[in-house]
């Protein structure tokens, strides 16, 4: 049944498609082509409003209109998701010239066999064309298509176009043979080809253009941000930039002279110096390796140092500077801990610092709780771990590698650490053993028959009387 249904709904999509498509055309939901020659068309094929949507359309195909001659400034302008437009042998003879202005997607065009005379490049400037396919057309010999001649021999591809053009005696010529007095392309020239200015400070570039046919000046500036304005007088420009931002730096300006056969153009690289911002900076998070991460902005790239518990961070291959990204006037990094213990608690401070200023900022950082210290009932204590001096760091440098030798090495703080509190336990032990030995001891001594003080029932003491030296003689009767 969803099969059905799904049919039907194709069936339908492609029904109200031909429906909204003009005589003598077939439409899909991405493709239109008109081929029959009868009746034909007279005007560039537009659908019909509430039907399939122009912008999903990718691909037109126009054959064989003998009739259709005008290409006007609005008949393309709703397919602007249009990729191919092919029109040949038909009767084209004029195309507008913002025809193309909203379709910047275009990549291919075909014109082949069709009654162009002439055909200027501003049509086409706009757009990034893969192919521009114009044989068949029976030009006019004059400057105006000049610029297709160029385009050309500038081709680096080498499939190159057979074009030709008619002369005064209405013969063909070889486009490539054609020669135009007094046509060429222009030029370009900026007075300045290196720009440096302080944020918040303002500037004047100044242009001039020169060629035959005259050429027109304008800027491209791009997507500049800070206000400026331009004034133009014939051959002379001049551009003005007021309040410089820093987010301007590294754009590129260009002056660019246009006239009939082409365009050149000269360009110059803006460069914003800066005090430094800290615009990010958070607290640790743990990979492979803890992190403190942050973002700094400056230019030129301003030098770090950090700071802990409110003294200078000697950095070493244990705690040290990493710059992971860098983008022009941006650096993302981050300060590596490598295995924290509770010694490196505390606060830390990044300090960024350049000739035009300086920015700070601090986070409070705990990796872990401290021995025998319940965190959450007491958070504070102090420690003090680095007290020695140390250069600050150049953002560029990955590393900070002020001091060759390592100052600190928290590991084997952490490991005399517990050492300590081993021996005394071991100590504390075996001084226990020893007392209660000592007092088993003198426990016995009080039962022995060896005491010095009184007599035991379990043992009676004979008395023993001195012995007066003459032998005594035996009683028979006792």
């Amino acid at each position: 049944m969803a099969r059905l249904w799904g049919l039907c709904l194709l069936v339908l999509g492609f029904w109200r498609a031909s429906l909204a498509c003009p005589t003598s055309c077939k439409c899909s939901s991405a493709r239109i082509w008109c081929t029959e020659p009868s009746p034909g068309i007279v005007a560039f094929p537009r659908l019909e409003p509430n039907s399939v949507d122009p912008e999903n359309i990718t691909e037109i195909l126009i054959a064989n209109q003998k009739r259709l001659e005008i290409i006007n400034e609005d008949d393309v302008e709703a397919y602007v998701g249009l990729r191919n437009l092919t029109i040949v042998d038909s009767g084209l003879k004029f195309v507008a010239y913002k025809a193309f202005l909203k379709n910047s997607n275009l990549r291919h065009i075909n014109f082949t066999r069709n009654k162009l005379t002439s055909l200027s490049r501003r049509h086409f400037r706009h757009l990034d064309l893969s192919d521009l396919i114009l044989t068949g057309n029976p030009f006019t010999c004059s400057c105006d298509i000049m610029w297709l001649k160029t385009l050309q021999e500038t081709k680096s591809s080498p499939d190159t176009q057979d074009l030709y053009c008619l002369n005064e005696s209405s013969k063909n010529m070889p486009l490539a043979n054609l020669q135009i007095p007094n046509c060429g392309l222009p030029s370009a020239r900026l007075a300045a080809p290196n720009l440096t200015v302080e944020e918040g400070k303002s500037v004047t570039l100044s242009c001039s253009v020169g060629g035959d046919p005259l050429p027109t000046l304008y800027w491209d500036v791009g997507n500049l941000v800070s206000k400026h304005m331009n004034e133009t007088s014939h051959t002379q420009g001049s551009l003005r930039i007021t309040n410089i931002s820093s987010d301007d730096s590294g754009k590129q300006i260009s002056c660019v002279a246009e006239n009939l056969v082409g365009e050149d153009q000269d360009s110059v690289n803006l460069t914003v110096h800066f005090a430094p911002t800290i615009t990010f900076l958070e607290s640790p998070t743990s990979d492979h390796h803890w992190c403190i991460p942050f973002t700094v902005r400056g230019n030129p790239k301003p030098a770090l140092q950090w700071f802990y518990n409110g003294a200078i961070l000697n950095e070493s291959k244990y705690i040290c500077t990493k710059i992971h990204v860098t983008n022009h006037t941006e650096y993302h990094g981050c300060l590596q801990l490598d295995n924290p213990t509770h010694m490196n608690n505390g606060d830390y401070t990044l300090m960024a610092k350049n000739e035009y200023g300086k920015d700070e900022r601090q986070i409070s950082a705990h990796f872990m709780g401290r021995p025998g210290v319940d965190y959450e009932t007491n958070p504070n204590y102090p420690e003090v771990l680095y007290e020695d001096w140390t250069t600050p760091t150049d953002i560029g440098d990955t590393t900070n590698k002020s001091n060759e030798i390592p100052s600190t090495d928290v590991a084997d703080q952490s490991n005399r650490e517990h050492l300590s509190v081993y021996a005394v336990v071991v100590i504390a032990s075996v001084v226990g053993f020893c007392l209660l030995v000592m007092l088993l001891l003198l426990k016995l001594a009080r039962h022995s028959k060896f005491g010095m003080k009184g007599h035991d029932a379990a043992f009676p003491v004979r008395e023993v009387k001195p012995w007066t030296g003459a032998r005594q003689k035996k009683n028979p009767l006792l």
